[in-house]
């Protein structure tokens, strides 16, 4: 494949994973935001009321990953046509993504398995709230941001080594990056609420973790779809 063709098609999966990416979003907060995420029982009924809006984002994150996957595997090959011994910056690029797609799915077969287990109508409290703090620090939570983060640096070390993207794609990176450092310690501050900013389970760290890297994305895309020879 030309190297514009392979610009073109790495271009496009990186617009393709901002689309599958945002409806994941609102979804994550469709749930009742009063329910503690102490209380089993609490989280057991509002998973079932939501199983179909939870099935859905589930779906919709596997189609996210492929995406994803195929993305930086584009951009390693860009990096190895470009300069061959920067391959191994390439590499580990493709390697963070793979890791950072490897945990996210266990945090969706956690949050998956809440569903499950009340559709018998006679689900288990204690499963509910062991598999929902057990997801948490996994899904826009410190382990993802650790991986994201880790990605996004290599990505703005890549972009001023190698030269494939404009300098200023470089910059975001790296503020994506730490960004998505800052966020890390939000593990620390409790207890778990969903409707804090800073903690395990608050929307600020994830917003400040996931938003900036979403907008890299969608920058990269277009500009290596509109590639020319």
């Amino acid at each position: 494949m030309s190297e514009l063709k392979m610009r073109r098609l790495t271009g496009a999966f990186a617009l393709l994973s901002v689309i599958l990416w945002l409806p994941i979003f609102p979804m994550y907060i469709a749930g009742d935001p009063s329910v503690s995420l102490y209380d089993g029982v609490s989280i057991a009924q509002d998973f079932f009321s939501i199983r179909k809006i939870v099935f859905t984002r589930i779906l919709l994150g596997l189609a996210l990953y492929v995406t994803l996957m195929i993305f930086a595997v584009g951009l390693r090959d860009l990096i190895r046509r470009a300069n061959a011994q920067y391959e191994w910056v390439g590499t580990l690029l493709a390697m963070a993504m793979v890791v950072r797609v490897g945990v996210t799915l266990v945090a969706n077969g956690l949050e998956g398995g809440i569903v499950l287990d009340t559709l018998s109508g006679n689900s288990d409290p204690s499963v509910a709230r062991a598999l929902s703090m057990g997801y948490l620090l996994i899904y826009n939570g410190s382990i993802a941001f650790v991986m994201t983060g880790f990605f996004m640096g290599v990505a703005g070390y890549a972009t001023f080594t190698v030269k494939i993207l404009p300098r200023w794609t470089g910059w975001l990176a790296y503020i994506a990056a730490l960004l998505c450092v800052l966020a890390i310690p939000a593990m620390y501050f409790g207890p778990v609420d969903t409707s804090g900013f800073y903690n395990a389970g608050g929307w600020g760290a994830a917003l400040i973790a996931n938003f900036p890297p979403l907008l890299w994305f969608l920058s990269v895309g277009i500009l290596l779809i509109r590639s020319k020879e």
